[in-house]
């Protein structure tokens, strides 16, 4: 298996890993994984901006990666292998890099497998030293990648690594990995936690666009609401369920983008994601989204334009909406993205290829839009549906054409009131029997006049 293959699924178990805590990253007895002739602990992934060189009140302007409380402990046999007079017993390296330069670590010797560490026959080639990580200096600053060593003394089981502070002043997807090059240290553990900050705080490169996006969001809907408060309060006594429904949605909606903005906002503050939080605000935001496309079905299926029920069909569309629920909080969680629109099949593959060429995130900056693209398309069409369906005095009159009782066949009619009781007659029956009965009306007073 390829290096640089390897690695990449490293990052990717490494940013899963520490999702919800992602600006400060915490290890709890993670063990290091053997690849190659290394063992690696992935410690991060992240997407940091370049320190700026004036900042205001709010923030520092600094951009680094932090090392605190970092400790290692090595197997009971790795530690009784030295005596306690010896000084230097096991080396373990953190390797922090930017994804541009990954090929700056490892080498390979007369065109064969990449190694992590240095080999004998790697010493002789490249000058690396033996039973270390290979270092080639990047093309842009000889000073990266950055390698701190952390060495184990006599036959003590643990070691800690000073704290130490790496100040980022280019723009990139930067990773870090712990990595040992002795087979001594085969089942080495390791606790402490890492702090990510950008230059504005400790929201992730990924995410800080979105704090924005949320603002904008939240005062779109607010826009939304007012308009469709002043009509619903002005005509609420011709209100139809159908447009209960949308308010719903609508007040669901920009409660959803208040609570993400102030999730990301106290994120941005923090460096922490309480998972508490994070649980329920992406439960509103399932809620929302399950309402929203159960809005669209029954609108779809005529219900509330030329239905006045789903009759046998409304089992089956709640069925679909708890199904639908149950798997957008699941992918939401994880930060996966559940989306069903049947016409938005050319952006779900755009969105696939994103994903797919990009496994070290190199394209950070713009992994926003992803996210942003499916909250802007539910907006637009809860707007059309808005116009659509805006409430008037006639909602009441018009809601069911004139035309459909004549249009429709009388097993239709049936199907549509199957299982309503004796007196619960559908609009299409009613509408029909008042024309039977003008009908009737007209014939007798027509003989009446014969008879006089």
């Amino acid at each position: 298996m390829d290096l640089a293959y390897r690695i990449s699924i490293f990052i990717l178990l490494s940013t899963a890993l520490t999702t919800i805590n992602a600006s400060i990253h915490i290890y709890q007895n993670q063990l290091f994984n053997e690849v190659g002739n290394a063992y690696l602990l992935p410690g991060g992934s992240e997407g940091l901006a370049a320190s700026l060189s004036s900042h205001n009140s709010v923030s520092d302007g600094r951009s680094f990666i932090r090392f605190e409380n970092i400790t290692f402990w090595r197997t009971q046999a790795a530690a009784d292998g030295h005596s306690d007079k010896e000084q230097s017993t096991g080396l373990i390296q953190a390797v922090i890099f930017e994804a541009a330069d990954r090929n700056n670590i490892g080498g390979s010797a007369y065109g064969g497998q990449r190694s992590i560490c240095c080999t004998p026959d790697l010493a002789k080639l490249e000058g690396c030293k033996q039973g270390e990580v290979i270092r080639i200096p990047s093309a842009t600053d000889s000073k990266w990648p950055i390698v701190l060593n952390i060495l184990f003394s006599g036959n003590y089981l643990s070691t800690s690594m000073d704290q130490a502070e790496v100040p980022i002043m280019k723009t990139g997807m930067y990773n870090l990995f712990f990595i040992a090059c002795d087979p001594m240290l085969k089942g080495t553990t390791m606790r402490g936690r890492t702090v990510w900050k950008n230059p504005d705080g400790y929201l992730p490169g990924r995410m800080a666009p979105l704090m924005k996006f949320y603002v904008y969001m939240t005062i779109a809907y607010l826009l939304l609401s007012a308009i469709w408060l002043l009509q619903y309060t002005r005509f609420w006594k011709d209100i139809l369920l159908l447009q209960h429904c949308i308010t719903a949605v609508i007040g669901l909606g920009l409660f959803e983008m208040i609570l993400w903005y102030f999730d990301y906002s106290n994120f941005n503050s923090t460096g922490m994601r309480p998972v508490v939080i994070t649980s329920w605000v992406v439960t509103i935001g399932a809620i929302r989204k399950t309402l929203a496309r159960l809005l669209i079905l029954s609108v779809s299926m005529g219900y509330g334009v030329v239905r006045p029920t789903l009759g046998g069909l409304t089992s089956k569309v709640l069925l679909i909406g708890a199904t639908y629920f149950l798997a957008s909080e699941l992918l939401d969680i994880t930060e996966e993205y559940l989306q069903s629109w049947t016409f938005s099949v050319g952006w779900i593959t755009f969105e696939v290829y994103f994903k797919a060429t990009d496994p070290f995130n190199e394209r950070w900056q713009s992994a926003w839009i992803i996210t942003a693209f499916w909250d802007i398309l539910s907006f637009a069409l809860l707007c059309v549906i808005c116009y659509l369906w805006a409430p008037s005095q006639s909602s009441q009159r018009y809601a069911y054409s004139e035309d459909v009782g004549e249009e429709y066949d009388d097993e239709e009619a049936q199907s549509l009131t199957r299982g309503q009781s004796d007196g619960d007659v559908s609009l299409v029956k009613q509408e029909r029997n008042n024309r039977n009965a003008g009908v009737s009306d007209h014939e007798d007073d027509m003989e009446e006049d014969k008879r006089e």
